[in-house]
């Protein structure tokens, strides 16, 4: 599990799992060890018995042998595409099941007749939440030529208006990134992308692990910011024109996690569904997971569901018994 959500993360895997009987070997990241130890215990203090839920505090090289161990019937991982790819070829190579909820470059498309006084918060937030690092974050704004500036000053006096602070305060809504190798690499995909003929419209410095919060517009569908995941606070917006071209746009990349599509008429674009490759399209809404929904990916997102009574299934044994 990863360290951006380091309790929900678990537990949307741990409820589910632990309602079919499983037991559950928990993999933490080494930064959120103190979260892993605190949620086993609270299953213990729930009641569960002790090692049913348990952590494992080891380093990336012994997980291959966790994995291959007899007494583990499945793997299910949140993180990194190049993370998913080395786990699944370990789980396959001992035939192992698994769930892969990877990393994501939502498409948040404003159509031409949106109500922007609606929208605009609702992108922020899409993009900002958690300082940007999330899988689910909106990271490619594809918005009508008509709106573009509308979007673009809106979007800019949002973040004026949410400032870096001390995350222990009450207020805070925007902090540092989590590491500072994550900011440093968020600072080469943004100057790679204004390299290639992108404009910053706010912020673009970083600092050791504070990254302010950034806005590039002109960004095509072949520029750095539009292709990768950008794990932060980067929103890039690209222009259409023509409702055909924004269709394209959203489909102009390796993942497939989820995509949200504003208009004050969502019915006219609901048979976009059929044609878009994502887990997830959320219509005048912010892409985000809820226990009663499945939540996943396809392509680079990764495969497999997690929650509703869909996830629930994952790691049940499905078994027919017959009898004459």
């Amino acid at each position: 599990m990863p360290w951006n959500f380091p309790y929900w993360q678990f537990f949307r895997v741990a409820a589910p799992n632990l309602m079919l009987g499983n037991a559950l070997v928990l993999k933490h990241a080494p930064n959120v060890q103190g979260c892993a130890q605190l949620m086993i215990e609270v299953f213990e203090q729930a009641g569960f018995p002790v090692d049913l839920v348990s952590n494992l505090h080891i380093p990336v090289e012994q997980v291959e042998s966790v994995i291959a161990d007899a007494n583990i019937h499945g793997v299910t991982l949140t993180g990194s595409t190049r993370a998913g790819r080395s786990v699944a070829a370990l789980a396959g190579k001992h035939l192992k099941k698994t769930v892969l909820e990877l990393g994501g470059s939502n498409a948040f498309v404003i159509m031409k007749d949106a109500d922007m006084d609606t929208v605009l918060p609702i992108a922020y937030n899409a993009r900002m939440q958690n300082t940007g690092q999330s899988c689910i974050a909106a990271k490619r704004f594809i918005v009508h030529d008509s709106l573009v500036n509308q979007f673009t000053e809106g979007m800019a006096e949002l973040i004026r208006q949410n400032p870096i602070t001390d995350p222990l305060l009450d207020s805070s809504t925007m902090g540092t990134l989590a590491r500072t190798d994550l900011a440093e690499q968020l600072k080469a995909q943004l100057d790679a992308t204004l390299s290639q003929g992108a404009i910053c419209i706010i912020g673009g410095t970083q600092q050791e692990a504070h990254f302010t919060p950034t806005l590039v517009t002109g960004v095509t569908a072949d520029m750095t910011a539009f292709q990768e995941e950008t794990f932060g606070p980067l929103a890039a917006v690209t222009s259409f024109a023509h409702e055909d071209e924004a269709l394209e746009l959203v489909q102009s990349s390796s993942y497939g996690l989820g995509a949200s599509i504003c208009s004050s008429n969502p019915e006219k674009y609901l048979h976009w569904t059929n044609e878009l490759q994502e887990g997830a399209v959320f219509f005048n809404e912010l892409v985000k997971s809820d226990p009663r929904l499945p939540f996943g990916g396809v392509l680079n997102s990764g495969y497999g569901r997690e929650l509703s009574t869909i996830g629930l299934h994952e790691f049940a044994n499905i078994q027919t018994v017959y009898v004459r």
